[in-house]
């Protein structure tokens, strides 16, 4: 197989697992929301400046020399301007290392798709597939070549565009010139959108085989209805097949425009430095304003809906519509979703459904805060004769916890906790660079990081349970079930020690 075959096939299975993680996971942890790559692992200490003259820096020629070490613990000095097309940039100085770190996060996720399901993720996948003089093939040498790594995603919000590349001039300049050609003037080419098209059209196929994945697109559709958000991200085999060429290059001229944009910079440059690399790519992007902004969805009818599966478990997912972005709750319902569901073991979903009636291999709940609302999501699977007694434990594990409240107890161990993880959210470029582009999205105050853990650890048990009832109700869920129509069986009483999970592997 030729280089060019393998890197096809390679670019191919990696679309297809994309595919499988554009939407929401149901298993995914609450504290990993999709829509937020950095979404702030946060605690309370900011960390100390590090000791810049006792770095030694020798030339490289690779990244992949420096790996992704994690950097020494400081604070972030986040330097803010606007270029002259209008993009916002925020940049981070990281003299540590000889590298920068650069993301364009653009409000061109599927929630701009229109009537047209999965323009924006057929968009951004096309990036790197050609410019003028160069195939894909040739790009990805190209970056190679560099000792760069560029890296696109596409999500229901935002659509990414990222450069990693080593901060010597000669290196940083011709990265830069690539990069810009990439994001700035792609030519999708119509031999790579059709791969595409049919790598895409394969993935729905392998979706009519996941209970997990039906059961997500059911609940997007039943929580937002005809909301922007209530498409799938990644179209549809209705949709894709007929997305051409010039809509792309229309999407990109009105999405892709520097006042559409955010970039965000850390790594070893000066200020001078970064304010010609941002006005580098931001001259080489098409011109125009920032897009609208996201309408809010109405509320849904609480209610159950079921798709049947000839599977052994069955998939339950219970979701609400939660908050924007810049909600001045968050922290008290972060905190309070820590407690209920969203940190893991320990967490009062976990101990009584899994730990005390070995129910399922995990349940996990989290808010996902967007642009508009964006879902409150409870996940799990578990044998299909105990599905309806699942469901009701659930439901009433979460009347009680917005009855009751959290304790004091649980309270103070989840501020610990929190505290204790709040350098991983700045431990190195990657993890700062996704926070700046996070903040800068959402249009969050530059101290964000630091006010937000302040805020978490000045929360009380009533300003959380107050927050929960104010933004969920115990009666208001939207329940999607993906599994067989079996005899249910009643649950097993809950045990004092923890039950043994079930052998063999849990269904995706």
């Amino acid at each position: 197989m030729s280089k060019r075959h393998l890197r096809h096939g390679l670019s191919g299975l990696l679309l297809l697992i994309l595919v499988g993680l554009l939407a929401w996971s149901v298993n995914r942890p609450a504290h990993a929301p999709a829509e937020t790559p950095a979404e702030p692992q946060t605690g309370v200490e900011t960390p100390a400046p590090a000791d810049e003259s006792a770095v030694e820096q020798i030339p490289l020629e690779s990244l992949a020399e420096l790996g992704d070490q994690p950097l020494a613990r400081r604070s972030l000095d986040i330097q803010s301007w606007q270029t002259a097309e209008g993009a916002k940039v925020l940049f981070v100085q990281a003299s540590e290392l000889p590298m920068f770190d650069l993301r364009l996060t653009f409000a061109a996720g599927s929630s701009q798709d229109g009537d047209t399901p999965g323009l924006a993720l057929l968009t951004n996948a096309m990036l790197n597939e050609g410019i003028e003089g160069k195939d894909v093939t040739a790009i990805a040498e190209g970056f190679e070549g560099l000792g760069a790594d560029f890296g696109n995603g596409s999500y229901r919000d935002m659509a990414v565009a990222s450069l990693r590349s080593l901060s010597e001039a000669d290196k940083r300049n011709a990265a830069l010139e690539l990069f810009s050609q990439v994001v700035g003037h792609p030519t999708f080419p119509e031999g790579s959108l059709l791969r595409i098209k049919n790598q895409l059209m394969a993935g729905f196929e392998l979706q009519k085989q996941n209970p997990g994945k039906l059961a997500s697109l059911e609940l997007f559709t039943q929580l937002y209805g005809d909301h922007p958000y209530g498409h799938p991200s990644e179209g549809t085999a209705e949709s894709i097949p007929g997305i051409s060429r010039e809509q792309l290059q229309r999407f990109h001229a009105r999405a892709y425009a520097a006042g559409n944009a955010v970039i965000a910079l850390v790594g070893d440059l000066s200020r001078e430095e970064a304010e010609a690399v941002a006005a580098r790519v931001s001259s080489s992007l098409p011109t125009g304003s920032a897009l609208a902004a996201t309408p809010v969805p109405a509320a849904p009818e609480p209610g159950t809906h079921h798709i049947e599966f000839p599977s052994n478990q069955t998939h339950l997912l219970l979701a609400q519509l939660g908050i924007e972005r810049d909600d001045p709750d968050y922290a008290a319902l972060y905190l309070g979703n820590q407690i209920l569901g969203g940190g893991g073991f320990g967490t009062r979903l976990m101990e009584e459904v899994r730990e005390k009636r070995g129910l399922t291999y995990g349940i996990y709940s989290g808010f996902s805060p967007m642009r508009s609302n964006g879902p409150f999501m409870i996940s799990l699977q578990t044998r299909a004769e105990l599905a309806q007694g699942s469901l009701e434990l659930v439901q009433r594990l979460v009347r009680e916890f917005l009855a009751d409240g959290p304790s004091q107890a649980e309270i103070e161990r989840s501020k610990r906790e929190i505290a204790g993880s709040f350098p991983l959210s700045t431990a190195s470029n990657a993890d700062i660079v996704g926070q700046l582009g996070s903040i800068g999205f959402y249009d969050l105050p530059l101290t964000y990081l630091e006010d937000f853990m302040q805020q978490v650890q000045e929360v009380t048990v009533e300003q959380v349970r107050e927050a929960m009832n104010k933004h969920l109700q115990a009666d208001g869920f939207v329940i999607v079930t993906a599994g067989p129509s079996v005899e249910q069986k009643e649950l097993p009483p809950p045990s004092d020690q923890p039950i043994e999970q079930p052998s063999g592997v849990p269904e995706h």
